[in-house]
């Protein structure tokens, strides 16, 4: 079984919570129109002046969103 890999782009200041919110929908456009799969798309707010979005793909999959997509970072997803 592969491991699950969550791609996050990190959203500073006081709209960052709503840019986030914003950049899922773009992250599940992108993965519609590839045809790729992915497990989960969402945010995470960190604090009120940080929030995240992030994508959640198998690690097969991982490079395409990748350089692609340019994340902030990555890390293995539980």
């Amino acid at each position: 079984m592969s491991r699950k890999i969550k791609l996050l782009w990190d959203f500073r200041g006081e709209d960052g919570k709503e840019t986030a919110k914003h950049h899922t929908i773009h992250l599940r456009e992108f993965a519609n129109l590839e045809k790729l799969n992915f497990h989960e798309i969402d945010i995470v707010e960190i604090n009120p002046m940080l929030s995240s979005a992030f994508i959640i793909v198998d690690e097969i999959n991982m490079k395409t969103f990748r350089d692609a997509l340019k994340p902030h970072r990555g890390e293995i997803a539980e």
